[in-house]
């Protein structure tokens, strides 16, 4: 049905007002209470008619009365609801912690794992190693020299201590499977300077 039609069933013209155009609705729907078909077919015309106007208003054929006023915008999405769990600690400690993508925490990884396997025969090249590595992972996700070298000397620092300090406590076990603790204390220290490098920034 075109909408001329759709005007002339409700008896209203293209110039009607919005107003006459919803009396003319309610006095058909009255008059044809119980037809349930022509009470259809009114309805139909009558939201045809509004999409109509709709068109012409967003085409800008349609000037919308000044005592109007509502955004021309679509819908917003919808907000997310405020997250429940507060960050813990500083704001410098929250803007150091990185949230890598799962190729930012493999490919550290895998070198890392290198570093260890070649430690197991010259721990002090593969911790040059492993100071490369940790300088260069850190120093590409900022572009922060100065950071990255003092992030990579805490970092050697605290797993040479940690892997010492563990290699003690862990000596017996250590010659029972012809582990030296220099090599011991390198395999940690690549762990912490992993965790360094994938996980601060």
């Amino acid at each position: 049905m075109s909408e001329l039609n759709h005007y002339e069933r409700l008896g209203v013209t293209e110039n009607s007002s919005f107003e006459e155009i919803q009396d003319a609705k309610k006095r058909l729907v009255e008059a044809c209470a119980g037809d349930r078909q022509a009470v259809e077919a009114i309805e139909a015309s009558y939201d045809a008619i509004l999409m109509d106007r709709l068109r012409q208003r967003q085409e800008g054929k349609i000037k919308v009365p000044d005592r109007i006023r509502f955004p021309e915008k679509l819908a917003e999405p919808p907000q997310e609801p405020p997250s429940t769990v507060a960050p813990k600690g500083p704001d410098w400690v929250q803007r150091m912690i990185d949230t890598p993508s799962r190729d930012d925490i493999l490919w550290p990884a895998g070198l890392f794992l290198a570093a260890s396997l070649l430690s197991l025969t010259a721990p002090p090249v593969a911790l040059a190693f492993g100071v490369g590595f940790s300088l260069y992972f850190l120093n590409r996700k900022e572009r922060k020299f100065g950071r990255a070298l003092l992030l990579t000397l805490a970092g050697l620092i605290l797993g040479v201590l940690l892997g010492l300090q563990l290699g003690t406590w862990l000596l017996p076990q250590l010659m029972a499977v012809q582990v030296s603790q220099e090599t011991f204390a390198a395999l940690v220290t690549f762990i912490v300077l992993w965790l360094i490098s994938s996980f601060l920034r």
